[in-house]
């Protein structure tokens, strides 16, 4: 299983340098899982650079996969990820999403560098 944060989503609909390297996980729609939190990110992102007509078209696309939505088991265990990795609220729901479905993270954001089942890619700017 996949989880594929914001940074990456992003990366991946503005076609940037990145974007081949996070197709493999968010094409693979069976076997992604997606953050509810994410899509407010990229929908919040997109409308303001792109329009919400575009952000809409993404939303539906990133909908193809299982979306989570966060309760309060998830929440509790966010913010114990949180303190432990000195995560902000958003890359700790992510990441606590990614561990309660044992998949690996995709990310370009470096919040991320070094823990374990992350796939990390720099940003190239």
């Amino acid at each position: 299983m996949n989880v594929v944060d914001s940074s990456a989503w992003l990366e991946y609909f503005a076609d940037g340098p990145n974007a081949s390297w996070f197709a493999s996980a968010i094409e693979t729609t069976n076997e992604l899982i997606v953050p509810s939190l994410t899509i407010y990110e990229v929908f919040k992102k997109l409308t303001s650079v792109s329009g919400e007509n575009a952000a809409l078209q993404a939303i539906g696309a990133m909908q193809q996969a299982q979306v989570v939505d966060l309760d309060a088991a998830l929440a509790l265990s966010a913010a114990r990820l949180g303190l432990k990795h000195q995560l902000p609220l958003a890359d700790s729901i992510i990441l606590a999403t990614a561990r309660s479905f044992d998949a690996t993270l995709w990310t370009q954001d470096s919040d991320f560098q070094g823990l374990p089942d992350i796939k990390y890619k720099r940003a190239t700017t």
